[in-house]
């Protein structure tokens, strides 16, 4: 297992926090996410042999929130 963390703008409630945790919850290889709102951040805790940086971002950002 590897561990990312995630720069997600857009986020301001825990609805938002919820929407990210969906999204990324929902990519193949994922383990565990915590989605920190005053951070602005999520923790991901995913299998590299299933899922990619790039397959975690581009699922923050298909739930409308901003990585980076």
């Amino acid at each position: 297992m590897e561990q990312v963390t995630i720069k997600v703008g857009g986020m301001s409630c825990q609805g938002c926090v919820k929407g990210v945790t969906a999204a990324l919850v929902a990519v193949a290889g994922v383990a565990a996410v915590s989605v920190d709102l005053g951070a602005s951040e999520a923790r991901v805790e995913f299998d590299p042999q299933q899922a990619t940086v790039a397959a975690l971002n581009q699922a923050v950002e298909d739930a409308g929130f901003e990585v980076g």
